[in-house]
């Protein structure tokens, strides 16, 4: 079985952001704006990367895809950053629809698929568990029986923080929310041309069956002006995490409060 995550890292898609461009150039200048992207780099490596380096079963990968115009000086930046976890993998593409690029990955990735795949989206802002990718492999062990003939499934863990990043620290809200995108998985048999991108994370329960699990804390979903699921949000319901909280991040996520700070803090990276 082969477990495989994917992120979009500020990918100039035809499609897929709420905010519109009138062409790809529009979009490439905004997505590769130096402040945009010092934020989003912030982010990526005090939440996402931490996360999916401390995964308790390291057998999966994990696809950053990328545009193949992406400027010199941030790929660098994330090739560095990313040089010391052996699961992640960069892919560059050239613009096309948002699906089909993160598909093309998925299935280039898969090769011959002749084996079940569990396949995951992650936001390059956000974080999953250290437990994700062993519990999805338990998951699909223990349905195996109840399965058999179902051509997908689901898994969904619908329980974890929305959070907020600064050089303060970490702010954050417990929250239960059915269908985000960081908390589900796809199943799918061997050979089938579809993955988890050809389907609206939260259309899923209408497309297959899912198993929902309410209990572990599982994701970490950041809240700031420059995504989609956060522009113009509220920040009060955020509150700082207590020391207990402060630990469980840590243990849960791998996140680390005095990481934010120190890079929340710093100065940007010159670019070029």
């Amino acid at each position: 079985m082969r477990v495989i995550g994917i992120c979009r890292f500020s990918y100039p898609a035809q499609g897929g952001f709420k905010r519109m461009h009138d062409s790809i150039e529009a979009r490439e200048a905004y997505l590769y704006d130096p402040a945009r992207m010092e934020l989003r780099f912030r982010h990526f490596e005090c939440l996402t990367l931490p996360s999916i380096a401390a995964q308790q079963n390291p057998d999966f990968t994990f696809l950053i895809v990328v545009g193949e115009s992406l400027p010199k000086p941030y790929r660098d930046r994330l090739h560095d950053l990313t040089a010391a976890v052996p699961q992640i993998r960069i892919v560059a593409q050239p613009p096309m629809r948002h699906r089909s690029a993160m598909q093309l990955a998925i299935k280039e990735e898969l090769g011959e698929d002749e084996t079940e795949s569990i396949q995951f989206r992650l936001d390059d802002d956000d974080a999953v568990a250290v437990g994700f990718t062993r519990s999805l492999r338990w998951s699909a062990k223990a349905s195996r029986t109840m399965r058999k003939k179902w051509r997908t499934v689901a898994f969904e863990y619908n329980r974890g923080y929305s959070v907020g990043l600064s050089d303060q620290g970490i702010s954050a809200e417990e929250v239960q929310s059915p269908f985000w995108a960081c908390g589900l998985a796809v199943l799918f048999r061997p050979g089938d041309p579809r993955t988890v991108m050809n389907y609206g994370h939260h259309k899923l329960h209408l497309e297959m069956p899912m198993i929902s699990n309410p209990t572990p804390k599982m994701y970490l979903r950041s809240k700031h002006d420059d995504n989609d699921s956060g522009a113009n949000f509220e920040p009060r319901s955020l509150q700082p995490l207590t020391d207990k909280e402060r630990a469980f991040f840590k243990a849960q996520f791998n996140v680390d409060e005095d990481q934010v700070k120190a890079v929340f803090s710093a100065p940007p990276v010159p670019v070029g």
